[in-house]
């Protein structure tokens, strides 16, 4: 079975959800509904993404302005890094655990996510993962899982939900690997959703929501596809 996302260019408007500008001035646009692969795709099409409290209570659909994006030009991981990864300590890979990267943001040391990644979100975002929408990429040393990233892919939008270490240095080579990999394959977006000091530090900023939206529906038509393998060099990041 597979879901294709809505086209923007049909419907300016999301299917399910209000307009993501008449969302509060915190973000907040609506409460309800649940992580159906539908519901998913027609909130990410529109700026719009999920964050729970709980799985026990209302399902809360945020449109944050401003927003935050990674330009992909512009990340420049340490050289600590990127010695890391050249030494064969940390091997790479995309797509082997979606569900266990997942688990590693939402429980245990070094996690950037928290305990929003509920068991329901794991299910939702593992079953879009199936469809080919959600991808993640992780980082082993010794054979073990020791840092990820996860997030989802339309067009050429990804939008990076969150990411975790054990190791040190584990997520932000996870991220590295990432960009160089959506840089080698042609996305154009690549949404964090909120700003942070440790995002910043990364190359994070914001921009005005009126201003991700149109980029977004731009890169959403976009025929660009994720792969099967991950391609880039994570060197090309310092040039």
């Amino acid at each position: 079975m597979s879901v294709d996302p809505p086209s923007p260019r049909a419907s300016r408007r999301p299917r399910f959800f209000p307009p993501p500008e008449s969302a509060g001035p915190e973000g907040a646009l609506v409460m309800g509904g649940d992580l159906n692969a539908e519901l998913l795709l027609d909130a990410y099409s529109h700026g719009i993404f999920p964050w729970p409290h709980s799985d026990e209570e209302p399902l809360v659909w945020w449109s944050l302005d401003p927003r935050a994006i990674i330009e992909l030009g512009d990340f420049r991981p340490h050289r600590r890094v990127l010695r890391r990864l050249r030494s064969g300590q940390f091997v790479t890979s995309a797509d082997t655990d979606f569900a266990g990267v997942m688990r590693g943001c939402a429980v245990g040391p070094g996690r950037e996510g928290g305990s929003w990644i509920t068991p329901n979100m794991i299910r939702g975002y593992t079953h879009l993962h199936r469809l080919g929408h959600a991808h993640s990429v992780e980082i082993r040393s010794d054979g073990q899982l020791v840092g990820g990233v996860y997030g989802v892919s339309i067009g050429g939008l990804f939008a990076a939900e969150s990411m975790f270490h054990r190791h040190r240095d584990a997520s932000t080579a996870a991220l590295a690997v990432l960009i160089a990999h959506l840089k080698a394959r042609g996305y154009g977006l690549l949404d964090i959703q909120q700003w942070t000091e440790h995002t910043g530090r990364l190359g994070a900023i914001k921009i005005p929501r009126r201003e991700y939206l149109a980029r977004l529906a731009i890169e959403v038509e976009r025929p660009v596809t994720f792969g099967h393998r991950l391609e880039g060099n994570v060197e090309s990041l310092r040039e």
